[in-house]
């Protein structure tokens, strides 16, 4: 089911509009016809205040009408075409940052009923690099944002800091993009700094990781140990192997040492997702330090140069 925002809107869309259905169709000529009555026995036209005084506009009817257009535009807006989030946290740091303000394509992946989340029409599937928002499959009152990384089939391997992917390919399918079938392929990476983020006390190592057909920039943290104890345990598999489920997917953060994602919890059902982060609109730092005499929500500064395309 939706979040309660989202139920709220369609209430009121739902509601206002009903009231002004009713009123357009059975209150409205009633009172119409007292008017021309009124006029038919008055020899001068009737003045405006002695029309709302024969025939009064009920307030809940006026107020409906002003604003169903507006809410039913935000309604339809939101459910179907764009939905504003922020950026909560550093999961997906570089690509994204704390207090990132986005844009994310609701029809992206097939348009679903804004209440019930039920597909209604289908239009496409993600695709390796897209960065998703989605229902956490484990409380789906709240919205993740993660990378997709496997698609239904795909076999999955984070070894070392290293990700590898034995993409499923049909048969005949010799590759895939720049996987190669049946075998397990080392997802280049390419050290950008290695001084531009820190952890704590410890610096973070950026990389850019070439997904097929989309390199994008990720975090490392080259000191802290893989927590594999903590990982998602698939029957059948080694602790940090994976094979993804059909319609299903495998999600990670880009600030790999710092993000709960399906290393962690599994995988990410297709029914779940929300739609593709596709631009950041605003972008707002919060530096307040522990004796600024601003509260912490209180931007300190717009990061411009953030906004723009998602990649």
């Amino acid at each position: 089911m939706a979040g309660y925002f989202s139920v709220l809107l369609v209430l009121i869309t739902l509601g206002s509009g009903l009231i002004w259905l009713l009123d357009h169709f059975m209150y409205a000529p009633k009172r119409k016809e007292r008017i021309a009555l009124a006029q038919g026995s008055s020899e001068t036209p009737l003045a405006e205040g002695v029309i709302s005084e024969i025939a009064p506009e009920p307030a809940i009817v006026e107020g409906a009408k002003s604003i169903f257009p507006m809410i039913a535009a935000i309604t339809i807006f939101r459910s179907f075409i764009f939905e504003p989030f922020q950026i909560p946290s550093g999961s997906m740091m570089p690509t994204l940052l704390d207090g990132d303000f986005i844009l994310v394509q609701k029809f992206t992946y097939g348009i679903k009923d804004p209440v019930w989340r039920s597909q209604l029409v289908e239009v496409g599937e993600p695709e390796r690099g897209d960065v998703t928002v989605f229902k956490f499959p484990l409380d789906e009152r709240i919205d993740f944002i993660k990378r997709i990384v496997g698609l239904p089939g795909d076999r999955i391997v984070y070894r070392n800091r290293q990700l590898y992917i034995q993409p499923n390919c049909t048969e005949g399918q010799t590759q895939q993009g720049n996987l190669v079938c049946g075998e397990y392929n080392k997802i280049k990476l390419d050290i950008v700094n290695r001084d531009e983020y820190k952890q704590g006390s410890m610096q973070l190592v950026r990389l850019t990781e070439n997904l097929p057909g989309v390199g994008h920039d990720i975090l490392i943290n080259p000191q802290a140990l893989e927590q594999t104890e903590r990982y998602y345990q698939q029957q059948g598999t080694r602790r940090d192997e994976w094979v993804v489920p059909e319609d299903s997917y495998f999600a990670m953060g880009d600030n790999r040492n710092n993000s709960q994602d399906s290393r962690m919890w599994g995988f990410v059902p297709k029914a779940n997702l929300v739609g593709k982060a596709v631009f950041i609109w605003m972008s707002f730092e919060f530096d307040n330090g522990p004796d600024s005499l601003l509260p912490g929500w209180v931007p300190t500064g717009v990061r411009f140069e953030r906004l723009g395309n998602i990649q």
